[in-house]
């Protein structure tokens, strides 16, 4: 048998090698708008003139690699007729999957036949090897039950762009007993697992405020554009948490755990209530409850030492609780 020249094996394996360097760097462009040379460069393991020959040959092979030139420039996957190949490692696959799968019960009406669909195109263009992960996956996991209202799509998107664009709405807003008009400058949707909300300034009532997009009714009308305003604290999830926690419990408490905010943030989720800082040893907690007793136990769950400040009802609990768990802990003779 006559065996295969060195120099044709050499040339096969450059080959291999730039085929597979080119899948990564179609990867890494595909990850993230904007790349520069040195960090494409770093990420290959490769000089920055060969990331410029490798960008040529996608160039070549219909991808369209916009490059912007200077100190502030880089490269950057446009948009084009002839689209990449959807590159995804198994980790990616599987997260996609999940988005996909847990889109169709995010409260969102329409949506879940338009999730379906997605996740069969993806399925399609998976390996063997990803498609039988994802299958698993979706076959393995059993829906509970929706509850809660829906809001439309489309109302989202439409809220979605004015955010963008920085354009006012107006729409009708039903409430619990009635119902009327708004004129808002929109700054953010947030969603909370079972609603979402919009955080807008309201104009009519010079104020911030948190609306439920289910409560939210067609037709909703982009209008003149709106210079941004500072949300309070800077954080859209924490104000939608103070305005569920003012509107849904009949006890609304104010607490002063002696620690910092970093400390017990983990512990504090936005949906029970929220913190501000005081100072590096201490924070305040504003949450609420209908039942003072179970807010009493959870402030202690914490697991720091607190102090209240209001209301008085909920002192008084604090106290009658804690001089009967000491009761309970003394031996019986």
């Amino acid at each position: 048998m006559r065996s295969i020249p060195d120099r044709i094996v050499w040339d096969a394996l450059a080959v291999l090698e730039t085929s597979a360097r080119l899948l990564k760097l179609l990867s890494l462009l595909q990850s993230r708008r904007s790349w520069t040379g040195p960090e494409l460069a770093e990420q290959l393991g490769v000089k920055t003139r060969t990331v410029r020959r490798d960008v040529d040959r996608l160039r070549r092979l219909g991808y369209p690699v916009h490059a912007a030139p200077g100190t502030a420039g880089g490269y950057r996957l446009g948009a084009g007729a002839a689209l990449p190949p959807l590159l995804l490692d198994a980790d990616e696959a599987v997260a996609v999957a999940v988005g996909l799968t847990t889109a169709a019960r995010s409260g969102v009406r329409g949506i879940e036949e338009t999730s379906l669909r997605s996740l069969a195109k993806l399925e399609q263009v998976l390996p063997p090897r990803l498609r039988r992960r994802v299958n698993t996956l979706q076959a393995y996991t059993v829906p509970f039950a929706g509850w809660g209202p829906t809001v439309d799509a489309d109302v989202l998107a439409t809220i979605a762009a004015a955010c963008r664009d920085r354009e006012t709405l107006r729409f009708s807003y039903r409430k619990a007993n009635s119902s009327g008009r708004r004129l808002v400058e929109p700054h953010r949707l947030v969603h909370t697992g079972r609603r979402w909300y919009l955080v807008a300034w309201d104009r009519d009532r010079e104020a911030w405020r948190s609306f439920r997009a289910d409560r939210i009714e067609p037709p909703l009308t982009p209008q003149r554009r709106f210079a941004p305003r500072p949300i309070p604290d800077g954080d859209a999830a924490a104000y939608v948490a103070r305005s569920i926690s003012s509107q849904r419990y009949r006890y609304q408490a104010t607490v002063i755990l002696h620690v910092s905010r970093e400390a017990v943030e983990a512990r504090v989720p936005h949906s029970v209530g929220t913190l501000e800082a005081i100072d590096d040893g201490s924070c305040l907690l504003r949450t609420g409850s209908d039942w003072l007793g179970g807010l009493a136990v959870y402030v202690a769950d914490i697991g720091v030492d607190f102090t209240v400040v209001d209301p008085p009802e909920f002192a008084a609990m604090v106290s009658a609780l804690a001089e009967r768990f000491s009761r309970a802990a003394q031996p019986r003779t």
